[in-house]
C-alpha cells in the first residue's frame, strides 16, 4: 500500500507515491501556464490545475507499478494564499484564480491601513496587511467584479485556497473544506480561536458564506471519488499549506527547530509551540498544524521571490540554459565582485513588507559578466534568509542551532555553504528533500493510522549533506550583510524615488 501525494505548486504539480518507509517510489511533475493580465498580476487556471493534478497522479501510479488500490490514502499540500472561486452547483470555477504572488489588491491594503485595521488584523491572524494573504484579493473581486459579487452574496459560490479546490475536485464536489493551516493565511481566521472570524469578513467584505470548513490537517475530509480521480476510492486524510507541510516533513515537531525552503519564494519557518507569539518586526505568526486536538504554531519569513530569480535567468535575460546549469556558471568566480541582486519583483516581503519595492542589480562594473550576476542571484537566496533569521532569533527568543533546507535550490552546495557561513550554524539537507510532498503524505498517513505517531516519523529522518561554517568566515559575512542592506535600502527608497523624478 502507498500514500499518494498532492504537492500543487506556484509553477507546477507533482504528485509523489510514498511507501511505509517514507520513500518516495515514484513521482511526477507537470507544469501549468502562468497569466499576467497587467503588470503585478498573476493569475492561473484552476481547470488547467486540477487536469495537471489527475495526469501526475496517474503518471506517478505508473511509475511506480501501482494501481489504484494500492493507495491507501491522499494527502495534499499547496500554494497557500491563491484565491479560487466557483460554482457551488456546478463545481466550475467562475474566474482565474488569483495567485499568491499578485498584487492588485496593493490599494485596497492601503486604504485598509488607512482606516486602521492593522491591529485588529495582526493581533487576531499573526498577518500583515499585504496582498500577499487571500483575504484582500476576495475584497478586491467583491468590489471590480458585480456580477460574482452578487451570486457570492447569495450563496452561490464557494471560495478556497488550493487544497479545498483540489479537495472540491477530488470528491466529485461533496466537501467543501480547509485545514487550519491554509484557513490561517486568509486574514479572515482567529488563529487565537481557530476558525472563521465574522469581524474580520465584515471589515474586508467577504460573505461568511463562502468559506470553507475548517479541520485539522491530519484527519478524514472526504473520500476520493473514482469517476472523478483515476479511479481510485481512498481517504483524502492530510492537508496542510506547502510551508507547513514542509516544516512537518522536516520532523521539526519539537519549538526552536526551523527549516527554510527554497522554492519559487523562500519561507523561514520556526516551530513555536502550542501558543501563538506575534511578531513586531515583520514576521508572520501562522498554524502549522493540528493534530489530536493540538495546534502546533510557527514563526514565519515569507520571501516572495528566490527560485523565481533563476527562472527569470533563464528565460528573461538567458543568462542560462537551464536551471540547474546556474550552480556551475556562479562557481567559475570566486565572488559577486561587488554586485548584489536584490529580487523585489513583487515587492520585499518579511521582514521588510514593501508591496512597493522593485528589483535592483546594484555595483556592477565594466568587468562584471554572466558568472558574476548568478553568483550573487545566489547569494541573494541566502541574504534574504539571513534577514529574516536574525528577527526570527530575536522575537522567537530561541538561539538557531541549525537550519534544515529543502525545496529545488537545496541541492546547490554552493548555496548551503554561503548559507552555513551567513548564520554560522550547520545547514542540513535531509535525504528526501521532497519534504512538502512528504509532509503531506505524513499527516495522511497519521490520520488513518499508517503510521503510529510522531516518534516513529522522526526516527526515519536522514541527512544527506551539512554545511558548516568555514573558520574565519564571520568578518567576511558581516561586510556582505552590510552591502546588502545599503542595495536594499536602495529598493525601498525606489517610489519615493520615482515620485521625486516626475
Amino acid at each position: 500500500m502507498i500514500i499518494l501525494a498532492i504537492d500543487q505548486g506556484t509553477t507546477g504539480t507533482k504528485c509523489i507515491c510514498f511507501d511505509r518507509d517514507q520513500k518516495p517510489l515514484a513521482s511526477s511533475s507537470l507544469e501549468f501556464k502562468q497569466y499576467y493580465p497587467h503588470p503585478g498580476w498573476v493569475e492561473h487556471d484552476p481547470d488547467e490545475i486540477w487536469e495537471r493534478t489527475c495526469e501526475a497522479a496517474r503518471r506517478a501510479l505508473a511509475e511506480a507499478g501501482a494501481t489504484a488500490a494500492d493507495v491507501a490514502a491522499v494527502g495534499i499540500t499547496n500554494q497557500r494564499e491563491t484565491a479560487v472561486i466557483w460554482d457551488r452547483a456546478t463545481g466550475r470555477s467562475v474566474r482565474p484564480a488569483i495567485v499568491w504572488q499578485c498584487r492588485r489588491s496593493a490599494e485596497i491594503c492601503k486604504r485598509c491601513l488607512g482606516q486602521g485595521m492593522e491591529d485588529t488584523i495582526r493581533s487576531k491572524t499573526g498577518l500583515v496587511l499585504d496582498p500577499y494573504f487571500s483575504g484582500t484579493k476576495l475584497t478586491w473581486v467583491m468590489e471590480n467584479e458585480p456580477e460574482i459579487a452578487r451570486r457570492a452574496q447569495a450563496g452561490e459560490l464557494c471560495f478556497g485556497t488550493i487544497d479545498s479546490w483540489l479537495l472540491h475536485r477530488l470528491t466529485g464536489g461533496r466537501v467543501h473544506a480547509t485545514d487550519v493551516s491554509n484557513a490561517s493565511r486568509t486574514l479572515l481566521f482567529n488563529i487565537h480561536t481557530l476558525d472563521w472570524d465574522s469581524e474580520l469578513a465584515s471589515m474586508l467584505g467577504v460573505p461568511v458564506s463562502l468559506l470553507p470548513q475548517v479541520k485539522e490537517s491530519s484527519n478524514v475530509f472526504g473520500q476520493t471519488d473514482p469517476q472523478a480521480f483515476l479511479g481510485i476510492d481512498a481517504p483524502i486524510s492530510g492537508i496542510a499549506g506547502d510551508q507547513q507541510a514542509a516544516l512537518f516533513g522536516q520532523a521539526c515537531f519539537h519549538p526552536g527547530m526551523t527549516k527554510n525552503t527554497y522554492g519559487t519564494g523562500s519561507f523561514v519557518l520556526m516551530n513555536i509551540g502550542d501558543k501563538p507569539r506575534l511578531s513586531s518586526h515583520g514576521l508572520l505568526t501562522t498554524v502549522a498544524w493540528s493534530i489530536g486536538g493540538s495546534a502546533t504554531y510557527a514563526m514565519e519569513g515569507a520571501i516572495f521571490i528566490t527560485g523565481a530569480a533563476i527562472q527569470w535567468l533563464r528565460d528573461g535575460l538567458a543568462i542560462i540554459d537551464k536551471a540547474s546549469e546556474i550552480e556551475g556558471l556562479a562557481s567559475q568566480v570566486e565572488d559577486t565582485g561587488g554586485v548584489f541582486f536584490v529580487p523585489a519583483f513583487v515587492g520585499l516581503g518579511a521582514p521588510y513588507w514593501d508591496s512597493e519595492a522593485r528589483a535592483l542589480i546594484i555595483g556592477m562594473t565594466r568587468g562584471t559578466g554572466r558568472a558574476h550576476i548568478a553568483r550573487a542571484v545566489i547569494e541573494s537566496m541566502a541574504l534574504q534568509t539571513a534577514d529574516v533569521v536574525e528577527v526570527m532569533q530575536q522575537e522567537a527568543g530561541v538561539p538557531l542551532r541549525e537550519l534544515r533546507v529543502d525545496g529545488g535550490a537545496s541541492v546547490m552546495d554552493l548555496l548551503l555553504q554561503y548559507q552555513a557561513d551567513l548564520l554560522q550554524v550547520p545547514v542540513r539537507r535531509p535525504v528526501i528533500t521532497e519534504t512538502t510532498a512528504l509532509g503531506a503524505a505524513l499527516l495522511a498517513g497519521l490520520g488513518i493510522g499508517f503510521w503510529k505517531d510522531l516518534e516513529e516519523i522522526e526516527e526515519k529522518w536522514q541527512l544527506d549533506h551539512e554545511a558548516r561554517p568555514d573558520a574565519g568566515s564571520k568578518e567576511r559575512m558581516l561586510a556582505m550583510r552590510k552591502g546588502w542592506k545599503r542595495a536594499v535600502e536602495r529598493c525601498l527608497d525606489w517610489e519615493q524615488a520615482d515620485q521625486a523624478s516626475q
